[in-house]
């Protein structure tokens, strides 16, 4: 049987108790203005805004959808409203630094990126790098498949230019999408999607590093397939997916 822990996009299949905590949410960004180092929060949403309407996008996003890939270095910002169905790419990202190389997060100390889909379960305004955002890492497919006993944690997107393990993107870029990831909860999504994965596989360089990379890895390997058919769903509908996770820990497009 499968496990009842499955993500729309990484909403988890349990009935979200929105309604409950409808007033909790609307107000969710403003505590996030006042925290010392989100002073400039007022300042930079009117920059935001500035972007979006260039970008002819609807402020403000009701839904937003974080992607990261390792080997290419880069994290994008999607966002959607709730009169569209679909994602848009709103930014690119440079990631300064991550540590560790492909292949998904195992045990404590690896030092390695985790590869698969989390959402954030944390907003660190009085972070040591600037802001950050946690991941739930480890998540369901990495319990089963993780050190039992060490699986590691406190895996962030951040600020700065430092990785153990974590998704280094300097400060300004984290400002705007803690920002507005920070809005989207306030306007009503439980949880922030984050997926990450090992390459960009519509970039040919980067997959043909990743092919050499995994030869003779048959663990990574079909992690590696497992995951790339959710990449291909959203890819072609721009939509997020439910992904369920098996007693293998196998992820599965539902």
């Amino acid at each position: 049987m499968k496990q009842s822990l499955c993500i729309n996009g990484i909403v988890i299949c349990i009935a979200v108790f929105f309604a409950n905590n409808l007033r909790a949410q609307t107000s969710f960004a403003e505590p996030q203005k006042v925290f010392s180092k989100n002073a400039t929060f007022n300042k930079l949403e009117d920059t935001l805004k500035q972007q979006f309407k260039v970008k002819n996008l609807n402020w403000p996003p009701q839904a937003v959808f974080i992607r990261s890939f390792k080997y290419d270095r880069v994290l994008e910002l999607w966002v959607k409203n709730k009169n569209v169905d679909s994602f848009t790419l709103f930014k690119t990202y440079k990631v300064c630094m991550q540590s560790g190389s492909i292949g998904p997060k195992r045990s404590e100390g690896d030092n390695q990126v985790p590869e698969g889909f989390y959402y954030i379960n944390e907003f660190n305004s009085r972070s040591n790098y600037h802001l950050a955002l946690g991941l739930n890492y480890p998540n369901a497919s990495d319990k089963v498949l993780s050190d039992a006993k060490k699986p590691g944690g406190d895996i962030y997107i951040h600020g700065n230019c430092v990785s153990t393990g974590c998704i280094a993107i300097q400060d300004y870029p984290i400002e705007e999408v803690y920002a507005l990831a920070a809005i989207a909860k306030s306007n009503g999504q439980d949880f922030v999607p984050v997926h990450i994965y090992p390459v960009n596989y519509n970039v040919k360089k980067s997959l043909e590093y990743l092919t050499e990379s995994i030869k003779g890895k048959d663990a990574n390997n079909k992690s590696i397939l497992n995951i790339k058919a959710v990449y291909d769903y959203f890819e072609k509908q721009k939509k997020l997916p439910i992904i369920i996770v098996n007693k293998k820990g196998d992820y599965i497009l539902n």
